[in-house]
């Protein structure tokens, strides 16, 4: 029934971190017109975290090894958040060319496999 899922991050200059998603972090992507880039992602994860109200989502990266990946970004010039940590896992905050943070974790949970495609 479920082939994938559809994330959208909202950019005050969308231009500049689709470039970000393409150059720097390599991820391949699909032109569906006028340089609308729609990007492919690794497995994916969702869980459900309780709250006071429905609506709020967020979205993370997440990577094996957070001191490779802060040192990766830092050799390109990306800012980022100390390495701090949860719970659940060790977590920075980078800083995308539009101004947004996007949270990049190394879990310290089980993952679950992908759910096959249908």
């Amino acid at each position: 029934m479920i082939q994938g899922a559809h994330s959208i991050i909202y950019s005050s200059d969308p231009a500049a971190d689709r470039a970000f998603f393409r150059d720097v972090l390599g991820l391949p992507n699909v032109d569906v017109g006028g340089g609308w880039l729609i990007f492919g992602l690794p497995p994916a994860e969702v869980a459900f975290h309780p709250a006071e109200s429905s609506g709020k989502h967020e979205f993370y990266l997440m990577v094996r090894d957070i001191e490779r990946f802060v040192g990766q970004m830092g050799a390109l010039g990306v800012p980022c958040t100390a390495i701090h940590r949860e719970r659940w896992g060790r977590l920075v905050e980078i800083t995308l060319p539009g101004g947004g943070a996007l949270g990049v974790y190394e879990p310290l949970h089980e993952c679950p496999p992908p759910a096959p495609a249908a």
